[in-house]
């Protein structure tokens, strides 16, 4: 295997039912095209599912849990269930990645100030190169702020994070695009 992986958190069907997602279709394409390029790479792809039972939400085989239609999922994908925001929380998430030697993760998904937040601060701490797509990570409006503001919010805290023995940078799809295709 490669020492590259692509994390795809919570693109579950859920996430879409109460209020539109920022940039929802955009998002899929991007991931899905990532998805594309990391498979025929050889490098392993993560579906994070979150399983919601203790919240009555997200449970496993009701609508709100599967993955989203236009998600494109290969066989060869690893598919993880979590149980908390973070998908490193009592799951075997890191084993597997140190299993198959990686160190480099690349980041996208929903929710960016729930899931995705928590994941890319849990990785960060664990010393692992980051890459948060930028514009591969979305979530609906909150109360107090839109969608798109949280998202360019989270897109400049963490370009601006100190990194641990790792990395971590934001980098839009079209340059990630371009620098993994051979």
């Amino acid at each position: 295997m490669g020492e590259k992986a692509l994390l795809i958190i919570d693109m579950q069907k859920g996430a879409y039912m109460e209020a539109p997602c920022f940039d929802a279709e955009g998002v899929l394409m991007r991931i899905n095209q990532l998805g594309e390029i990391f498979r025929q790479a050889g490098w392993p792809v993560f579906l994070i599912q979150h399983n919601g039972t203790k919240t009555n939400e997200f449970i496993p085989h009701t609508p709100a849990w599967e993955f989203l239609d236009e998600l494109v999922v290969s066989p060869t994908d690893i598919v993880m269930s979590k149980q908390a925001h973070d998908a490193f929380y009592e799951t075997s998430l890191a084993e597997e990645l140190t299993r198959r030697g990686i160190r480099e993760l690349f980041i996208t998904g929903s929710a960016t100030d729930f899931c995705v937040e928590s994941t890319v601060q849990s990785a960060l701490s664990k010393d692992y190169q980051i890459v948060v797509v930028k514009d591969g990570h979305t979530m609906s409006d909150r109360p107090h702020l839109s969608a798109k503001a949280i998202i360019e919010h989270y897109n400049w805290i963490w370009g601006l994070l100190i990194p641990t023995r790792g990395s971590i940078t934001v980098q839009p799809f079209d340059v990630l695009k371009t620098s993994l295709t051979p």
